[in-house]
């Protein structure tokens, strides 16, 4: 009997109880809002790269693991039911703010992570890999799931340990949000972005120690039953909604995967790409799933909620795990050209965003700068983490405005993920014009958010120049 998936299963499961009782027992952890999953993830870090060797047992299946609940995430998201917003002129500006923001910072990661691939090469190393140029935005933009993914694609391209340097990227863009994000927080209460009263918003027991009252009635309602447990179990329907959803997404590469093989090689090449993206088609898939229970007014079964139980177990496991699969021996081969892309992250990150965004938004705009540096280094969970520090209830409307991007984001970023194999291809085609080409694909999508943040900033556009978040006198 193969009881190796229980093992490692297993392994997450005891990082992630450990951890989350470390973080609401340690006050450091609690002051700095470490999320349990990244604080667990160490420990798998730890116990993966020293421990487990010596008990027969490898990451791999980590990697593996990450790969799939990252297209699972999307599906449970895609799923959800959203209600009809009201049509207005605030609601479009509004959906083009966090828009802007957004494609922004997908802007500036890909073409300054390029850009600063394209020194290393010149004068540090003329075989470093073009491709981790891209790293950066995938690490900190997407996540790790996707960092994973690609990663893996770039290592039957040469790339040795692409996986493993997507997967550090990311790891470190987790721990960017969390300690730059309560350091912005902090920031905002001093210099008076915020008012003083989310003070005591922000010293609530729950948000530091991650668990709610003991008292029932004081706890938040997770989910809603949307099936009869005598028949079957809302999670299990919701569960089994989500996996079939999957199963069809992989049927879609598989057949496509078919179609492009007959084209040749190249077509098996970009057949290899797409499965690197399959979170793409998992969340098309979900879209067209939901859309045909629309059409056969079943939608109702669909609890949001549980849903959204879903999706914050795949990220949890995803977070962990993607920190266990990180393998030091082969990260430490480039520690230099991460530094360097880790630097230029934090200075988009730290320093752009929080100057271009306080100018971008027309209200709350330091709960939505929050929400972008969060996504923008981490996650979307990450986001709302940050912002739920300030505003634990969401009593705003900036969680629902950016959810309400997020689609329109989704299909934004489609092409500049297509073209994230373009320098692997410069290397294994001998072709260096198409690592150019993706730095001016990058340089186009900086250019259209330019020109639409200057639209719609107006007059705030360079307002105060020299302040880095700007605050109306």
């Amino acid at each position: 009997m193969n009881w190796n998936y229980i093992i490692h299963i297993g392994i997450i499961s005891a990082s992630l109880l450990l951890a989350a009782l470390i973080r609401a027992r340690v006050r450091f952890f609690q002051r700095f809002l470490i999320p349990a999953p990244i604080l667990g993830g160490i420990f798998m870090l730890v116990f993966y790269n020293f421990v487990a060797p010596k008990w027969g047992l490898n990451n791999e299946y980590l990697g593996e693991l990450v790969y799939h609940l990252l297209n699972i995430s999307f599906i449970s998201m895609m799923l959800r039911v959203t209600g009809k917003r009201k049509d207005g002129k605030k609601a479009r500006r509004m959906l083009g703010e966090n828009t802007t923001a957004v494609m922004t910072q997908y802007g500036l990661q890909c073409m300054f992570g390029l850009l600063a691939t394209a020194l290393l090469i010149a004068v540090y190393d003329k075989h470093l890999f073009p491709a981790i140029g891209f790293t950066l935005p995938l690490g900190f933009e997407l996540g790790p799931g996707q960092a994973f993914s690609i990663g893996k694609v770039w290592e039957d391209m040469g790339f040795v340990g692409g996986s493993s340097v997507g997967l550090t990227m990311a790891a470190i863009g987790f721990l960017v949000g969390s300690f730059g994000g309560v350091i912005l927080i902090n920031q905002g209460i001093k210099r008076g972005w915020i008012g003083k009263e989310y003070l005591e918003k922000i010293g609530k027991k729950s948000v530091r120690t991650g668990f709610f009252s003991r008292i029932e009635s004081e706890r938040p309602i997770g989910s809603f039953l949307s099936t009869d447990g005598e028949s079957l179990d809302t999670f299990s329907y919701h569960i089994a909604l989500t996996m079939f959803t999957y199963l069809i997404s992989w049927g879609v590469l598989t057949g496509l995967s078919a179609l492009l093989g007959l084209i040749g090689p190249m077509g098996e090449d970009l057949a290899e790409s797409l499965w690197g993206i399959n979170f793409i088609f998992s969340a098309l898939c979900a879209i067209g799933v939901k859309l045909l229970m629309k059409l056969f007014k079943v939608e109702t079964t669909i609890d949001n909620r549980t849903c959204n139980r879903i999706s914050g177990l795949a990220v949890d496991l995803t977070v962990a795990s993607s920190l266990g699969a990180i393998s030091l021996v082969v990260v430490q081969g480039y520690w230099f050209p991460i530094l360097v892309l880790i630097l230029v992250g934090v200075g988009i990150t730290c320093f752009i965003l929080p100057w271009y965004c306080s100018r971008l938004f027309d209200d709350h705009a330091f709960y939505r700068t929050l929400v972008i540096f969060g996504t923008g280094t981490g996650t979307l969970p990450t986001g709302l983490a940050l912002l739920r520090v300030v505003d634990p209830e969401f009593e705003t409307p900036v969680a629902t405005d950016y959810l309400v991007s997020v689609g329109l984001v989704f299909v934004l970023a489609i092409p500049i993920l297509l073209s994230v194999n373009l320098p692997a291809f410069s290397v294994t085609r001998n072709k260096p014009g198409l690592f150019w080409l993706s730095v001016g694909i990058s340089a186009i999508y900086v250019l259209g958010s330019f020109i639409s943040y200057i639209i719609l900033a107006g007059k705030k556009a360079f307002a105060q120049p020299g302040k880095i978040f700007y605050k109306e006198k």
